[in-house]
């Protein structure tokens, strides 16, 4: 079975590691101790197995199985059940990895189902072990030491997430424009750093609320007290990061959309440049043409052409190419093609 680790806890020290979950509830029973119990992606066997042992709620398995949960807190009789979304963040690849914890707590047992490489409960289980007076205050201790690590792991994200939204506006004022893809991806995580960190402001406060129902341990509130305050601190940076990319993405269109517009302002006046070049030519060769015209009619040879014989023909044909000429050179000037 995929169970990493099996102990029975009394009075906040290991003292039995149970070959199987029968030995494990029976020496629970015997020595009215803890169960800690950790299992890495387990299948619908292997878990429910455990739920057979243990008591646990089918909804509660199949939500466990199911994985994809949102973070979020349920109460089974006298069974916790609690959802929580751990994150890294991946430097390499510049990215946010999100896991899926689930976590049973019940009168004399505490199970962790892990889904994913983040967070490293076995480093949870060895702290708690090094500290057994606080190990000793019950399965509730698990729970905590579990919601502090995840939040605790949650900062690194946060300075990761930091420094791309830092790199997005360096390129923004530096004229970069091409980063609305970046943005969205960027954008996309912080929503789902927001669906991890959200919901555990309000099932940390509804803890609290059960604080004097449960009888739990003053020690026990106060930490959870500070983890609803580093939890808190987590949802408020990522409401801002969202605000954050939302006005870059804002700043982003319309620095494409400017830069769109002076494009088509400097292709419409290449455009005109170019229509104002066409004018100027077209007109040059309708000037040159019409003499060309005259010398082409004079150029025919024809034996029968009565100008011929005129003694101004001559001068004639080159008045009239004068005058087409100049003529059409007045009309092109006052409408302004040359």
């Amino acid at each position: 079975m995929p169970i990493v680790d099996n102990a029975v806890y009394v009075n906040g020290v290991r003292t039995a590691n149970p070959p199987s979950l029968e030995e494990t509830f029976e020496t629970v029973r015997a020595r009215k101790g803890m169960a800690w119990i950790g299992m890495y992606r387990p299948s619908p066997a292997e878990l429910q197995a455990v739920a057979n042992e243990f008591g646990l709620h089918p909804l509660a398995v199949e939500d466990a199985l199911k994985g994809h949960q949102r973070a979020k807190l349920e109460r089974y009789g006298d069974v916790l059940f609690i959802v929580l979304r751990p994150a890294r963040y991946l430097d390499a690849a510049e990215r946010v990895e999100f896991g899926e914890v689930h976590v049973f707590v019940g009168p004399d047992f505490a199970i962790t189902v892990r889904h994913a490489e983040a967070p490293d409960l076995g480093r949870v289980r060895k702290r708690l072990e090094h500290t057994p007076e606080l190990l000793a205050l019950g399965p509730e201790a698990v729970l905590y030491a579990v919601l502090d690590q995840v939040v605790d792991d949650y900062a690194p994200v946060i300075a990761g997430l930091q420094n791309d939204i830092d790199e997005i506006e360096d390129q923004l004022f530096a004229g970069t424009t091409d980063l609305s893809k970046r943005i969205y991806a960027l954008a996309r995580e912080v929503m789902n750093f927001q669906r991890a960190t959200g919901p555990l402001v309000d099932m940390l406060s509804a803890l609290q609320r059960g604080f004097e129902k449960y009888s739990v341990h003053v020690e026990l509130q106060r930490r959870v007290r500070d983890v609803l305050d580093h939890a808190i601190r987590s949802s408020e940076r990522a409401d801002a990061f969202r605000s954050l990319l939302d006005n870059a993405l804002l700043t982003n269109t319309t620095l494409v959309t400017e830069q769109q517009n002076n494009e088509m302002r400097r292709l419409s006046e290449t455009s005109l440049a170019q229509g104002e070049q066409v004018k100027k030519i077209s007109s040059w060769a309708a000037i040159i043409f019409a003499p060309s015209l005259v010398t082409g009619i004079y150029g025919m040879n024809f034996e029968h052409m009565p100008e011929l014989d005129w003694p101004v023909g001559y001068p004639l044909a080159l008045l009239a190419m004068a005058v087409l000429s100049g003529g059409l050179y007045a009309v092109f000037k006052r409408r302004g093609w040359l």
